[in-house]
Protein backbone atom coordinates (compact mmCIF):
# COMPACT_ATOMS: atom_id res chain seq x y z
CA UNK A 1 0.00 0.00 0.00
CA UNK A 2 1.51 3.38 -1.02
CA UNK A 3 2.25 5.96 1.66
CA UNK A 4 0.38 9.28 1.76
CA UNK A 5 3.05 11.01 3.86
CA UNK A 6 4.20 13.18 0.94
CA UNK A 7 0.60 14.06 0.07
CA UNK A 8 -0.52 15.70 3.32
CA UNK A 9 1.07 18.81 4.83
CA UNK A 10 0.92 17.40 8.37
CA UNK A 11 3.36 14.76 7.11
CA UNK A 12 1.39 11.96 8.74
CA UNK A 13 2.54 8.56 7.52
CA UNK A 14 -0.57 6.59 6.59
CA UNK A 15 -1.26 4.46 3.52
CA UNK A 16 -3.88 4.13 0.79
CA UNK A 17 -4.92 1.05 -1.14
CA UNK A 18 -3.84 2.89 -4.33
CA UNK A 19 -3.20 6.40 -5.65
CA UNK A 20 -4.98 7.20 -8.92
CA UNK A 21 -3.57 10.34 -10.58
CA UNK A 22 -6.31 12.30 -12.37
CA UNK A 23 -4.78 14.57 -15.03
CA UNK A 24 -7.87 15.03 -17.22
CA UNK A 25 -11.61 14.70 -16.82
CA UNK A 26 -11.83 11.59 -18.98
CA UNK A 27 -9.70 9.74 -16.41
CA UNK A 28 -12.70 9.90 -14.07
CA UNK A 29 -14.98 8.25 -16.61
CA UNK A 30 -12.99 5.03 -16.22
CA UNK A 31 -14.23 4.51 -12.67
CA UNK A 32 -17.54 2.93 -11.75
CA UNK A 33 -18.04 3.57 -8.06
CA UNK A 34 -21.38 2.85 -6.42
CA UNK A 35 -20.86 4.95 -3.29
CA UNK A 36 -18.75 7.91 -2.11
CA UNK A 37 -17.38 5.45 0.44
CA UNK A 38 -15.61 3.56 -2.36
CA UNK A 39 -12.91 6.21 -2.97
CA UNK A 40 -11.24 9.31 -1.48
CA UNK A 41 -10.61 12.60 -3.32
CA UNK A 42 -7.32 14.35 -2.53
CA UNK A 43 -6.13 17.80 -3.59
CA UNK A 44 -3.08 19.37 -1.95
CA UNK A 45 -3.63 17.63 1.40
CA UNK A 46 -3.22 20.99 3.14
CA UNK A 47 -6.52 21.07 5.01
CA UNK A 48 -6.50 17.47 6.13
CA UNK A 49 -5.60 15.40 9.17
CA UNK A 50 -5.30 11.69 8.45
CA UNK A 51 -5.74 9.60 11.60
CA UNK A 52 -5.82 6.20 9.89
CA UNK A 53 -5.02 4.37 6.67
CA UNK A 54 -7.26 5.05 3.67
CA UNK A 55 -8.28 1.53 2.67
CA UNK A 56 -9.63 2.61 -0.69
CA UNK A 57 -8.32 4.25 -3.90
CA UNK A 58 -7.23 7.88 -3.54
CA UNK A 59 -8.15 10.07 -6.53
CA UNK A 60 -5.37 12.69 -6.71
CA UNK A 61 -6.40 15.87 -8.54
CA UNK A 62 -3.63 16.80 -11.01
CA UNK A 63 -5.76 18.58 -13.62
CA UNK A 64 -3.72 21.57 -14.81
CA UNK A 65 -4.20 24.65 -16.97
CA UNK A 66 -4.70 28.41 -16.63
CA UNK A 67 -6.37 30.46 -19.34
CA UNK A 68 -8.36 33.62 -19.94
CA UNK A 69 -11.79 32.64 -21.28
CA UNK A 70 -13.56 36.01 -21.49
CA UNK A 71 -12.98 39.69 -20.80
CA UNK A 72 -14.74 43.02 -20.75
CA UNK A 73 -13.44 46.56 -20.37
CA UNK A 74 -12.87 46.15 -16.63
CA UNK A 75 -13.04 42.41 -15.88
CA UNK A 76 -11.41 39.14 -16.93
CA UNK A 77 -12.73 35.60 -16.48
CA UNK A 78 -10.00 33.00 -15.97
CA UNK A 79 -10.43 29.23 -15.93
CA UNK A 80 -8.04 27.23 -13.73
CA UNK A 81 -7.53 23.48 -13.51
CA UNK A 82 -8.58 21.98 -10.19
CA UNK A 83 -5.15 20.43 -9.63
CA UNK A 84 -3.25 23.72 -9.93
CA UNK A 85 -1.45 25.04 -6.87
CA UNK A 86 -3.43 27.92 -5.37
CA UNK A 87 -0.53 30.30 -4.60
CA UNK A 88 1.04 29.72 -8.00
CA UNK A 89 -2.33 30.69 -9.48
CA UNK A 90 -2.31 33.91 -7.46
CA UNK A 91 1.18 34.74 -8.78
CA UNK A 92 0.05 33.96 -12.33
CA UNK A 93 -2.89 36.36 -11.97
CA UNK A 94 -0.52 39.11 -10.84
CA UNK A 95 1.69 38.45 -13.86
CA UNK A 96 -1.42 38.98 -16.00
CA UNK A 97 -1.93 42.30 -14.15
CA UNK A 98 -5.21 41.13 -12.65
CA UNK A 99 -6.49 42.01 -9.19
CA UNK A 100 -8.70 40.04 -6.83
CA UNK A 101 -6.59 37.17 -5.49
CA UNK A 102 -3.78 39.11 -3.81
CA UNK A 103 -5.24 38.92 -0.28
CA UNK A 104 -5.43 35.14 -0.66
CA UNK A 105 -1.69 34.78 -1.30
CA UNK A 106 0.27 31.86 0.18
CA UNK A 107 -2.81 29.87 1.17
CA UNK A 108 -1.73 26.23 0.71
CA UNK A 109 -3.69 23.76 -1.35
CA UNK A 110 -5.18 23.35 -4.79
CA UNK A 111 -7.62 25.43 -6.81
CA UNK A 112 -10.15 22.58 -6.81
CA UNK A 113 -10.27 22.56 -3.02
CA UNK A 114 -10.71 26.33 -2.71
CA UNK A 115 -14.49 26.45 -3.37
CA UNK A 116 -15.18 23.51 -1.05
CA UNK A 117 -13.69 25.42 1.85
CA UNK A 118 -14.54 28.91 0.55
CA UNK A 119 -10.99 29.86 1.49
CA UNK A 120 -10.48 33.32 2.90
CA UNK A 121 -7.91 35.60 4.47
CA UNK A 122 -7.26 39.26 5.23
CA UNK A 123 -10.71 40.57 4.38
CA UNK A 124 -11.37 38.50 1.21
CA UNK A 125 -13.07 35.15 0.54
CA UNK A 126 -13.07 33.02 -2.57
CA UNK A 127 -16.76 33.79 -3.12
CA UNK A 128 -15.80 37.44 -3.76
CA UNK A 129 -14.08 36.46 -7.04
CA UNK A 130 -15.85 33.19 -7.86
CA UNK A 131 -17.87 32.85 -11.08
CA UNK A 132 -18.51 29.12 -11.63
CA UNK A 133 -16.96 25.67 -11.47
CA UNK A 134 -17.14 22.44 -13.40
CA UNK A 135 -17.23 19.12 -11.58
CA UNK A 136 -17.63 15.46 -12.41
CA UNK A 137 -20.44 13.82 -10.46
CA UNK A 138 -18.95 10.43 -9.62
CA UNK A 139 -22.34 9.02 -8.64
CA UNK A 140 -24.36 10.15 -11.67
CA UNK A 141 -21.29 9.93 -13.94
CA UNK A 142 -21.88 13.27 -15.58
CA UNK A 143 -20.33 16.73 -15.85
CA UNK A 144 -22.07 19.40 -13.76
CA UNK A 145 -21.61 23.21 -13.71
CA UNK A 146 -22.15 25.13 -10.45
CA UNK A 147 -22.82 28.88 -10.35
CA UNK A 148 -21.91 31.02 -7.36
CA UNK A 149 -25.46 30.67 -6.05
CA UNK A 150 -25.36 26.90 -6.50
CA UNK A 151 -22.26 26.66 -4.31
CA UNK A 152 -24.10 28.16 -1.30
CA UNK A 153 -20.96 29.69 0.14
CA UNK A 154 -20.70 30.45 3.85
CA UNK A 155 -17.90 31.02 6.33
CA UNK A 156 -15.41 28.26 5.40
CA UNK A 157 -18.28 26.23 4.02
CA UNK A 158 -20.14 25.43 0.82
CA UNK A 159 -22.66 23.08 -0.77
CA UNK A 160 -19.84 20.55 -1.18
CA UNK A 161 -19.24 20.24 2.57
CA UNK A 162 -22.77 19.08 3.31
CA UNK A 163 -22.78 15.45 4.48
CA UNK A 164 -24.97 14.33 1.57
CA UNK A 165 -22.62 15.94 -1.00
CA UNK A 166 -19.22 15.29 0.53
CA UNK A 167 -16.95 13.39 -1.84
CA UNK A 168 -19.52 13.17 -4.61
CA UNK A 169 -18.09 15.86 -6.88
CA UNK A 170 -14.57 15.94 -8.31
CA UNK A 171 -13.89 19.60 -9.18
CA UNK A 172 -12.09 19.74 -12.52
CA UNK A 173 -12.04 23.49 -13.30
CA UNK A 174 -12.81 26.74 -11.48
CA UNK A 175 -13.64 30.02 -13.25
CA UNK A 176 -12.84 33.26 -11.41
CA UNK A 177 -13.84 36.83 -12.28
CA UNK A 178 -10.92 39.18 -11.71
CA UNK A 179 -10.38 42.88 -12.23
CA UNK A 180 -8.15 44.72 -14.66
CA UNK A 181 -7.94 47.56 -12.17
CA UNK A 182 -4.54 46.48 -10.89
CA UNK A 183 -4.36 49.33 -8.38
CA UNK A 184 -7.84 48.75 -6.90
CA UNK A 185 -6.99 46.72 -3.82
CA UNK A 186 -8.39 45.80 -0.40
CA UNK A 187 -6.09 46.96 2.40
CA UNK A 188 -8.76 47.02 5.10
CA UNK A 189 -7.01 44.38 7.21
CA UNK A 190 -4.84 46.28 9.68
CA UNK A 191 -1.71 44.16 9.37
CA UNK A 192 -1.58 44.81 5.61
CA UNK A 193 -1.74 48.55 6.15
CA UNK A 194 1.05 48.32 8.72
CA UNK A 195 3.36 46.52 6.30
CA UNK A 196 2.59 48.96 3.49
CA UNK A 197 3.26 51.92 5.80
CA UNK A 198 6.54 50.39 6.96
CA UNK A 199 7.58 50.04 3.32
CA UNK A 200 6.37 53.59 2.58
CA UNK A 201 3.93 52.43 -0.09
CA UNK A 202 1.17 55.06 -0.41
CA UNK A 203 -0.60 53.78 -3.54
CA UNK A 204 -0.33 49.99 -3.34
CA UNK A 205 -0.84 47.71 -6.32
CA UNK A 206 -2.24 44.19 -6.13
CA UNK A 207 1.33 42.87 -6.13
CA UNK A 208 2.22 45.13 -3.18
CA UNK A 209 -0.71 43.71 -1.22
CA UNK A 210 0.26 40.16 -2.16
CA UNK A 211 3.83 40.68 -0.97
CA UNK A 212 2.55 42.18 2.28
CA UNK A 213 0.26 39.20 2.86
CA UNK A 214 3.12 36.78 2.15
CA UNK A 215 5.30 38.63 4.66
CA UNK A 216 2.58 38.48 7.31
CA UNK A 217 1.84 34.79 6.75
CA UNK A 218 5.52 33.81 6.76
CA UNK A 219 6.02 35.65 10.05
CA UNK A 220 3.19 33.73 11.75
CA UNK A 221 2.82 30.40 9.95
CA UNK A 222 5.37 27.58 9.77
CA UNK A 223 6.46 26.25 6.38
CA UNK A 224 4.85 22.78 6.14
CA UNK A 225 7.95 21.45 4.35
CA UNK A 226 9.90 22.21 7.54
CA UNK A 227 7.26 21.71 10.24
CA UNK A 228 4.15 19.67 9.49
CA UNK A 229 0.89 21.62 9.80
CA UNK A 230 -2.37 22.44 8.05
CA UNK A 231 -2.54 26.15 8.79
CA UNK A 232 -5.42 27.33 10.94
CA UNK A 233 -6.77 24.26 12.70
CA UNK A 234 -9.94 25.91 14.03
CA UNK A 235 -12.48 28.36 12.67
CA UNK A 236 -12.80 31.75 14.33
CA UNK A 237 -15.99 31.41 16.42
CA UNK A 238 -18.93 33.75 15.85
CA UNK A 239 -20.78 34.45 19.10
CA UNK A 240 -23.65 36.55 20.37
CA UNK A 241 -22.77 40.04 21.55
CA UNK A 242 -23.90 39.10 25.06
CA UNK A 243 -21.31 36.31 25.24
CA UNK A 244 -18.63 38.65 23.93
CA UNK A 245 -19.47 41.30 26.53
CA UNK A 246 -19.24 38.69 29.26
CA UNK A 247 -15.72 37.79 28.12
CA UNK A 248 -14.85 41.49 27.80
CA UNK A 249 -15.63 42.03 31.48
CA UNK A 250 -12.75 39.70 32.35
CA UNK A 251 -10.48 40.31 29.34
CA UNK A 252 -10.86 44.01 28.58
CA UNK A 253 -8.76 43.91 25.40
CA UNK A 254 -10.30 40.83 23.78
CA UNK A 255 -10.01 41.32 19.98
CA UNK A 256 -13.20 41.10 17.94
CA UNK A 257 -14.73 41.80 14.55
CA UNK A 258 -18.41 42.67 14.04
CA UNK A 259 -20.18 40.17 11.76
CA UNK A 260 -23.78 41.34 11.76
CA UNK A 261 -26.26 42.78 14.18
CA UNK A 262 -25.93 40.92 17.46
CA UNK A 263 -22.99 38.76 16.35
CA UNK A 264 -19.22 39.10 16.87
CA UNK A 265 -16.26 37.09 15.62
CA UNK A 266 -13.47 36.37 18.12
CA UNK A 267 -10.05 35.12 16.91
CA UNK A 268 -9.71 31.46 17.87
CA UNK A 269 -5.95 31.92 18.21
CA UNK A 270 -6.49 34.50 20.96
CA UNK A 271 -8.82 32.20 22.89
CA UNK A 272 -6.34 29.33 22.64
CA UNK A 273 -3.46 31.55 23.74
CA UNK A 274 -5.37 32.68 26.84
CA UNK A 275 -5.71 29.01 27.76
CA UNK A 276 -1.91 28.71 27.79
CA UNK A 277 -1.34 26.53 24.74
CA UNK A 278 0.85 28.83 22.65
CA UNK A 279 4.21 27.08 22.22
CA UNK A 280 3.11 24.14 24.38
CA UNK A 281 4.57 20.78 23.28
CA UNK A 282 2.98 17.38 23.90
CA UNK A 283 5.30 14.64 22.69
CA UNK A 284 5.67 15.10 18.93
CA UNK A 285 2.82 17.62 18.57
CA UNK A 286 1.60 20.86 20.11
CA UNK A 287 0.53 24.46 19.40
CA UNK A 288 2.89 26.61 17.34
CA UNK A 289 5.02 29.08 19.28
CA UNK A 290 4.23 32.03 17.00
CA UNK A 291 0.50 31.38 16.48
CA UNK A 292 -1.59 29.31 18.86
CA UNK A 293 -4.17 28.60 16.14
CA UNK A 294 -1.67 26.32 14.39
CA UNK A 295 -1.19 22.73 15.53
CA UNK A 296 2.11 21.25 14.39
CA UNK A 297 3.77 17.90 13.87
CA UNK A 298 7.34 18.06 15.20
CA UNK A 299 8.31 15.03 13.18
CA UNK A 300 6.81 11.71 14.14
CA UNK A 301 3.35 12.46 15.51
CA UNK A 302 0.53 10.19 14.41
CA UNK A 303 -2.73 11.66 13.20
CA UNK A 304 -4.41 10.37 16.35
CA UNK A 305 -1.90 12.20 18.57
CA UNK A 306 -2.48 15.45 16.68
CA UNK A 307 -6.24 15.00 16.95
CA UNK A 308 -5.91 14.29 20.67
CA UNK A 309 -4.19 17.66 21.07
CA UNK A 310 -6.97 19.35 19.09
CA UNK A 311 -9.53 17.85 21.48
CA UNK A 312 -7.42 19.04 24.41
CA UNK A 313 -7.52 22.60 23.05
CA UNK A 314 -11.25 22.46 22.35
CA UNK A 315 -12.00 21.21 25.85
CA UNK A 316 -9.96 23.96 27.51
CA UNK A 317 -11.50 26.78 25.46
CA UNK A 318 -14.98 25.40 26.15
CA UNK A 319 -14.29 25.20 29.89
CA UNK A 320 -12.69 28.66 30.07
CA UNK A 321 -14.92 30.69 27.75
CA UNK A 322 -17.98 28.54 27.12
CA UNK A 323 -17.21 28.60 23.40
CA UNK A 324 -17.05 25.47 21.22
CA UNK A 325 -14.27 25.71 18.63
CA UNK A 326 -15.10 24.05 15.31
CA UNK A 327 -12.32 22.44 13.30
CA UNK A 328 -11.41 24.06 9.99
CA UNK A 329 -9.24 21.05 9.11
CA UNK A 330 -10.99 17.97 7.75
CA UNK A 331 -10.33 14.99 10.03
CA UNK A 332 -10.35 11.52 8.52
Amino acid sequence: MPSLKAFNTFGVDVSASSIEVISKRSDLELFNYESVEDYFILGGGSNLLLTKDINKPVLKNEIKGKRIVQQSVAEVWVQIGGGENWHETVLWSLDQELAGLENLSLIPGTVGAAPIQNIGAYGVELQDVFYQLTAYDLMQKEVVTFSKEDCQFGYRSSYFKRPENKGRYFITHVTLKLSKAFSTVNTSYGAIENILNENQIDSPTARDVSEAVVEIRQSKLPDPTELGNSGSFFKNPIVAVEIFKGIQKIYEKVPSYPVSEGLVKIPAGWLIEQCGFKGKVYGETGSYAKQALIIVNYGKATGSEIYEHALRVQSSVKETFGIQLDCEVNII
